[in-house]
């Protein structure tokens, strides 16, 4: 009769053991240097994003017209503008579409390998990233203008330069962020565990904890 080698569960002094699935969940908390270098890249490059956002806000949102009343002075040409609603807008409009790719970005990169650190980096990135947005729209233009009313004789008409009014729409980023990031890995999560509850239990006859009896080839009836 032959013998079946003996299979151990354990691994050996020199094996690394078994390799862990790529659908499988991170770990609880990653905090290697690669997880910390990929989290600090991933808030970085999320502020980068807020200051393209906000020289895209300084470029398509409208300004309200004023016109020059004295040495470095202006005034609304018309009080009830509704620039001023049509720039906060927009600007809210610019901070969720950052923050959703900002967040799914993030989770490609970092939180679907990492875990909880990249996440931190996702929106500590995009809290800065509104600030910056607001920071460089407000700014751009800002100081021609002041320049074009001290130059400029009275009467003139001007753009003014944007301000964000609302300024709770800085909270559009990283709401955005958080939810698309969050929401990938819920869903991931979700449907890793569906596929693997929907799958049958395979026993294994001989493999270490499945109950099953160890036997060799089925040898002929003796005569």
């Amino acid at each position: 009769m032959s013998e079946l080698p003996e299979r151990s569960g354990a691994a050996g002094p020199g094996d690394a053991g078994p390799a862990r699935p790529s659908g499988a969940s991170p770990a609880p908390f990653d905090a290697s240097p690669r997880a910390i270098g990929v989290s600090l890249a991933i808030a970085a490059g999320t502020a980068l994003l807020g200051l393209a956002a906000g020289y895209l806000w300084s470029l398509v949102a409208p300004r309200a017209l004023i016109v020059v009343i004295g040495h470095g002075e202006g005034s609304l040409v018309q009080a009830e503008t509704t620039a001023f609603i049509a720039a906060d807008f927009a600007f809210c409009v610019i901070a969720l579409a950052g923050g959703a790719l900002s967040g799914a970005l993030g989770y490609l990169l970092g939180v679907r390998r990492y875990g909880p650190l990249p996440m931190a980096g996702v929106l500590a990135g995009a809290v800065a990233a509104g600030y910056l947005a607001r920071w460089v729209g407000e700014q751009a233009g800002h100081v021609g203008l002041h320049h074009l009313l001290a130059t400029l004789p009275a009467g003139t008409h001007l753009h003014a330069s944007l301000t964000l009014r609302a300024t709770g729409a800085i909270a559009f980023w990283p709401l955005a962020a958080g939810l698309v990031a969050g929401g990938l890995e819920a869903f991931v999560t979700r449907d890793r565990h569906r596929r693997t509850a929907g799958q049958p239990a395979l026993l294994r006859r001989g493999q270490p904890g499945t109950g099953g009896a160890m036997t060799g080839p089925a040898s002929p009836p003796a005569p």
